[in-house]
């Protein structure tokens, strides 16, 4: 863990400086452009300040929704422009001189019919098997080339007098309009589709007027056939004639409904703002953000910095004189930093958004309520739910109804996640956070006169921020955990349980030391809660304190089942070596299996830099007092630096000692903790935590109750010393 000198340090101080400077301006370069007027202006509201007058005249813009409406309306009023294809006699012509020179050419090849059958002939259309000309090819009247020709020569004449005509032909899909916009030249002709022919009517006519020539049948019938093959539609639609006309009609429609001109009010005091003077307001702001110069800008912006810096000041304030840890910590304060400009951007996002829907309740203020919560405490939630509501109100043009909705939702979110057990139970968050936003909603709502379909709205829109806030704070967590290295309550709820690699490994291979750490545990946990610790982590810190005893478990009293102590047939420094190992072992142990950094520190500061008394006092009497160094026989350390790990400390000491009394009744037990803990206090090892003399006077009353708890003495059941003694009554008689 760092040394607190070292988080103080000048480095360290001015990368706090960097990180605010570019977090306030960050925010304030998303700052909507526009003076800012009061900014609850809201329909409906009174206009509690002086006069509003117009320094500069102004054109009014039209409400957004009204606008979209009317370019909406303007489109669908372009009629589509279709261009006529003068030429379409000639083209058709021309393709079928083309086709017919192939065909004949078919038609009087050696085994044509197979070539017939097995064709598809293309031209500008697909063209199906023709079965008809198959036939008419085999009767006597076809086998020339002339009569071929003849019936070609037919089919161009029906065709041409068609198109000659006054008809106009157009696709039948093309019918459903009601009318359409002939271009001729530079001048649009609107007719109605009703005067156009569709393409299946001029087959039709053509097939009567073939069927009126009296043709053999089966000249007939491949004349029918051949010809439909060969009507096209002369009125062709033009897209990009349409959307030319369709974005003219668009650029056409004004966005602004009247003008203010200099020195005319706006909007008098104490006057209801309804929504005429409310555009009036809005574009006032719009127009002022437009005509301000360089200096004014300047002005401006730097208003919005010192506007941003003093709120985020009262945090920071907040931070160094109630908690130190977090301010002095830059990866802290780097994930706050990160949520506000995440949050800031959102919020950006949104006022680019020219909707009439309420699209702020998508700034999921409550995620960060909640995340700062389960990170850091409920404290620091409410505190970063009212600054962050204040900057992102800010940012919405000081919106005060914004601000009051999300610090009351945000607030009971806080609430919802204050003593959170497991990681599901964020989603229960989802009916507080919806219950503040509608108390905000319909309170502020009928304030204001809203109109219940406005209501309705913000309600619908406030339901997707409650049911979606909880599943961002889920998956936010876990990648904030990860990316940050925080470890939450529902970390250390995670490693508390016993199936968890390590502890089992423990309980199976040093069981003595594993029931030691779980002994300590509710130690831990007790002082905790009664001097305002994290009972959580100290009770987690407890667990895994020894875990470096697994590598080699006999080295240790407690696992020694067999009575047989090695130590006996070792130095001194032998021993110390040994015993000492497991701090380190411990640590590599932690670090493989990914425990954070928060419990690895319980691993080596349990044991501070106490002297291993029992194997310095062997050495003393083995080499002699002033041939024994005792730093040689120290944990290296480093001391306890919190509350937590101080009360583990102890609690190791303690728990150890009692277990070792012959006799442990109560007095006992406490002039034994009396002696450590003032052991502990005098040798210096609690100068780095933050306990007070208070603090150790509840952890010495805490550790008593639990101690006599478990140690108090039982009645003896009848014949218990026999059974102590392996006998049983019927032996003894004999």
């Amino acid at each position: 863990m760092q040394d607190l000198e070292k988080l103080k340090s000048i480095d360290n101080l001015k990368l706090k400086i960097l990180l605010g400077l570019f977090t306030v301006i960050l925010i304030v370069l998303m700052f909507p452009k526009g003076e800012s007027i009061e900014s609850d202006v809201s329909i409906g509201s009174i206009w509690v300040h002086d006069d509003l007058i117009a320094s500069i005249s102004f054109p009014v813009y039209k409400d957004p929704e009204v606008y979209k409406r009317e370019l909406d309306e303007a489109a669908k009023a372009v009629y589509p422009i279709f261009t006529k294809e003068d030429n379409i006699v000639y083209i058709i012509s021309d393709s079928m001189k083309s086709y017919n020179a192939f065909l004949i050419n078919l038609l009087n090849r050696p085994g044509s019919d197979t070539s017939i059958n097995n064709q598809t002939f293309l031209s500008n259309n697909s063209f199906a098997e023709l079965k008809n000309l198959r036939t008419l090819k085999k009767s006597k009247a076809s086998r020339n080339k002339e009569n071929l020709e003849h019936f070609f020569s037919d089919a161009q004449k029906i065709l041409r007098n068609e198109y000659t005509g006054v008809n106009i032909i157009i696709r039948s899909d093309n019918m459903a309009l009601d009318s359409i916009a002939v271009r001729l030249g530079s001048v649009d002709k609107i007719e109605k589709t009703t005067g156009f022919l569709t393409m299946e009517q001029v087959r039709e006519i053509i097939n009567k007027n073939i069927y009126s020539r009296n043709y053999r049948n089966e000249f007939e019938s491949a004349l029918v056939e051949y010809t439909d093959h060969f009507v096209f539609s002369n009125m062709l639609y033009n897209s990009k004639l349409t959307q030319e006309e369709i974005q003219q009609a668009k650029e056409n429609v004004s966005k602004y409904v009247g003008i203010v001109n200099e020195n005319e009010r706006i909007i008098g005091k104490h006057d209801r703002v309804l929504k005429d003077a409310w555009l009036k307001i809005q574009s006032y702001k719009k127009a002022k953000g437009e005509k301000i110069g360089l200096e004014e800008s300047l002005l401006q912006s730097f208003g919005k910095f010192l506007h941003i810096s003093f709120l985020l000041s009262i945090f920071i304030i907040y931070l160094f004189l109630f908690r130190k840890k977090i301010f002095y910590d830059n990866g802290k304060l780097l994930l706050m930093a990160s949520t506000l400009i995440f949050l800031a951007f959102i919020t950006f996002l949104t006022n680019l958004l020219s909707l009439s829907v309420p699209v702020y309740f998508l700034i999921f203020i409550p995620v960060a309520s909640m995340l700062m919560t389960i990170i850091f405490d409920s404290r620091m939630g409410f505190y970063t739910t009212i600054i962050f509501s204040l900057v992102i109100g800010a940012l919405r043009g000081n919106d005060y109804s914004f601000v009051a909705m999300n610090i009351f939702a945000g607030a009971l979110s806080v609430y919802t996640v204050r003593d959170i057990k497991n990681r599901s139970q964020i989603f229960r968050s989802f009916f507080f956070i919806f219950l503040g936003y509608i108390i905000s909603i319909f309170a502020l709502g009928l304030e204001q006169f809203a109109s219940s379909e406005t209501i309705m709205l913000e309600v619908a829109f406030a339901g997707s921020n409650a049911l979606i806030s909880p599943v961002l704070t889920y998956g936010l967590l876990i990648f904030f955990e990860r990316i940050f290295n925080i470890t939450t309550d529902l970390t250390l709820l995670e490693l508390s349980n016993f199936d968890r690699p390590l502890l089992k490994e423990l309980a199976r291979k040093a069981p003595g030391s594993f029931n030691h750490s779980m002994t300590m545990g509710t130690l831990a946990e007790t002082a905790a809660e009664r001097i305002g610790a994290n009972p959580l982590l100290a009770r987690v810190g407890a667990y895994y304190h020894d875990i470096g005893k697994i590598i080699t478990p006999q080295n240790f009293v407690e696992n020694q089942l067999n009575n047989q102590n090695l130590h006996e047939n070792l130095t001194p420094e032998e021993s110390v070596n040994l015993i000492r190992r497991h701090v380190n072992e411990g640590i590599e142990l932690a670090r493989e299996n990914k425990i954070p950094d928060e419990i690895i520190n319980f691993i080596p500061m349990h044991h501070g830099t106490t002297v291993i008394s029992f194997f310095y006092d062997k050495a003393k009497k083995t080499y002699g007092i002033d041939n024994v160094n005792v730093s040689d026989y120290r944990y290296s350390g480093p001391k306890p630096n919190s509350k937590e790990t101080a009360i583990v400390m102890l609690a190791d000491s303690c728990e150890s000692a009692v277990r070792s009394i012959d006799d442990p009744n109560a007095g006992n037990m406490e002039n034994v903790i009396d002696n450590i803990i003032k052991n502990r206090i005098e040798t210096g090892q609690l100068d780095e935590a933050p306990v007070t003399f208070s603090d150790i006077s509840k952890i010495k009353e805490a550790f008593i109750s639990i101690l006599i708890g478990q140690h108090h003495k039982r009645i003896k059941y009848p014949k218990q010393e026999e059974m102590e003694m392996g006998t049983s009554g019927n032996e003894k008689k004999k």
